[in-house]
């Protein structure tokens, strides 16, 4: 049965390509929804350039015929044949209004204008007619007023059931044993992505385990990282912390994505591993981290100085971490790790930019960082990993319970369907980080809060 989807504006900044997701669907947008995409052009962020987007897209639909009263979608590339039409609240007589005005909500306010237009179109059409949007808050309200709704959940994954890059499987001993002389097993009936891990145990003692990564077919094979493996004063203190290391040390996997709790150790790892590919094995030519600039609670405002100072606050948790690995690393032994630090900036060595900046780039020879991903949205995510040139790396490291883009969630976030997207790929490799090693108030504190 055809329907009718009546989109808020966050869906269409959420996604340029919201238009094309919903098949041969018809498509109402609100005229309130026009004005919101009208304040949102000029913006020089990810929601400036959807909103352009989605005006150019309904500009190239409006020379087929008045807007108003509905026009095909089959012309729009990957669209679909239903309609799309825009939509206005009415007059402020109407009764419509009226049931917003007995909730006490304010009549001026864009979302209640959105909410309007969606009744008169249910009340219009006899098609199911259903709004959809991303702002709860006004999902509750249309449930209020008797509409269907629903959230976009184009590219969203369970985050129950995300990809962790590792899974148990039981074995004889004797396939332990064997495993362990050598460094390979066979083993039928491997259901296993590319470059996932393996823990071997065994069915009749639970302490008799090997860690083995998937080669293929129905071959495991042992870690290129061994057990007292180690970067400076950095070793990995559990398994998850081993598979980690080993993916960030093998330069044929080109993406790897880190998840985990705070304290796992996920940014330590991408970082000691980024430098010591760069400085001691020289995969690489340069370091590239970048972070999105989203705060946590209140922004302090305005920043002084050029990018790097602005970025210095930001970036002050990938200081630390740097700090600390550098800290006795006899790189420099007359050297603080500040200045150490430092110097690598000077000669270019270490880059720090910020996610707006990497839009056009082609970044090759590169060991690339983007922490806190879980506040990128899937196009951004997209727009970062194309930027990767020749011999370029790509890590993302994350904790999708900690998002601060109100936008998005734990399913719905750029890393998390990153991780979905391409755990079928031999060029990516993932991981997620369970036990935190930060400290035991640290894994207290993400256990207990």
């Amino acid at each position: 049965m055809i329907k009718t989807f009546v989109l808020d504006t966050n869906v269409l900044l959420h996604s340029s390509q919201a238009l094309n997701a919903f098949q041969d669907n018809n498509i109402a947008i609100p005229m309130a929804v026009i004005e919101e995409l009208d304040k949102f052009k000029k913006s020089h962020d990810e929601l400036g350039r959807n909103s352009r987007r989605v005006i150019r897209t309904l500009d190239s639909l409006r020379v087929q015929g008045r807007l108003l009263d509905g026009v095909s979608m089959k012309n729009l590339r990957n669209g679909s044949s239903g309609k799309l039409r825009i939509v206005s609240a009415g007059t402020a007589s109407n009764r419509y209004w009226q049931k917003i005005e007995a909730f006490g909500w304010d009549t001026d306010k864009a979302d209640n204008r959105i909410l309007v237009a969606a009744l008169q179109m249910q009340a219009e059409l006899s098609e199911p007619v259903i709004f959809v949007s991303k702002d709860i808050n006004l999902r509750l309200k249309a449930d209020m007023l008797g509409l269907k709704v629903a959230d976009f959940e184009q590219d969203k994954v369970e985050p129950e059931r995300l990809f962790t890059g590792f899974q148990t499987i039981e074995a004889t001993d004797e396939e332990i044993n064997r495993f362990y002389r050598d460094k390979v097993l066979e083993k039928t009936n491997l259901q296993l992505a590319p470059n996932e891990f393996a823990l071997l145990q065994s069915g009749s003692n639970a302490k008799h385990t090997a860690l083995a990564r998937y080669a293929g077919g129905n071959l495991l094979k042992a870690l290129n990282i061994a057990d007292d493996f180690h970067i400076g004063h950095i070793a990995p203190r559990n398994k998850e912390q081993r598979m980690a290391l080993e993916l960030l040390c093998d330069p044929s996997v080109r993406l790897v994505t880190l998840v985990g709790g705070a304290g796992t150790g996920k940014t330590l790892l991408a970082l000691a591993a980024g430098l010591f590919e760069i400085f001691e094995r020289k995969h690489y030519e340069k370091l590239l981290i970048s972070r999105p600039i989203v705060p946590l609670g209140n922004d302090i405002g305005y920043l002084p100085g050029g990018k790097n100072d602005k970025l210095q606050s930001w970036m002050q948790p990938i200081f630390d971490n740097l700090e600390f690995l550098l800290e006795g690393s006899g790189r420099d032994s007359r050297s603080t790790p500040e200045r150490q630090v430092s110097n690598l900036i000077n000669k270019g060595t270490l880059q720090l930019e910020a996610i707006t900046y990497i839009r056009g780039r082609s970044i090759p020879e590169h060991f690339v960082i983007i922490d806190e991903a879980q506040n990128l949205t899937p196009h951004e995510v997209k727009t970062i990993i194309s930027r990767a040139g020749e011999n370029t790396k790509m890590v993302l490291t994350g904790d999708p319970q900690q998002i601060d883009n109100p936008y998005l969630d734990a399913s719905s976030n750029g890393l998390s369907v990153t991780v979905e997207q391409f755990k079928n790929e031999k060029i990516h490799g993932h991981v997620t980080l369970k036990k935190s090693e930060r400290s035991e108030l640290a894994a207290l504190a993400a256990k207990l809060l």
